[in-house]
């Protein structure tokens, strides 16, 4: 099997509610590993890196050390990726077929 590709790193990273959720918390702000560990203390502190780990591969997290610290920093220019390859264009097309059926239901009433 070959190495996934950046698409595939970022997609994978999405499969998973608690690294969706990860992101959701990191929208606003940086936060420490030591914060998200609070965050979602139902599970452990090696558990919660691994997850960051897998945010890291596929360049969502931008981990940066402060001294003793590990703050954690939304990267969007993935998904933004994702979305101007595949969201952007199904939604202008979508959104030109909704207005011709419009105008062409218009035009009957």
């Amino acid at each position: 099997m070959s190495k996934p590709d950046g698409i595939d790193l970022v997609f994978k990273a999405l499969a998973s509610p608690i690294r969706r959720q990860m992101l959701d918390d990191l929208r606003d702000q940086p936060l420490t590993t030591g914060a998200l560990c609070k965050h979602f203390s139902e599970i452990d502190r090696c558990t919660v890196m691994q997850h960051l780990r897998v945010l890291e591969e596929a360049e969502l997290v931008i981990a940066e050390r402060r001294g003793r610290e590990r703050w954690n920093h939304l990267n969007p220019l993935p998904i933004h990726d994702i979305h101007e390859r595949w969201i952007g264009p199904h939604a202008a097309s979508a959104t030109a077929r909704l207005a011709k059926l419009k105008r062409a239901l218009e035009r009957q009433g």
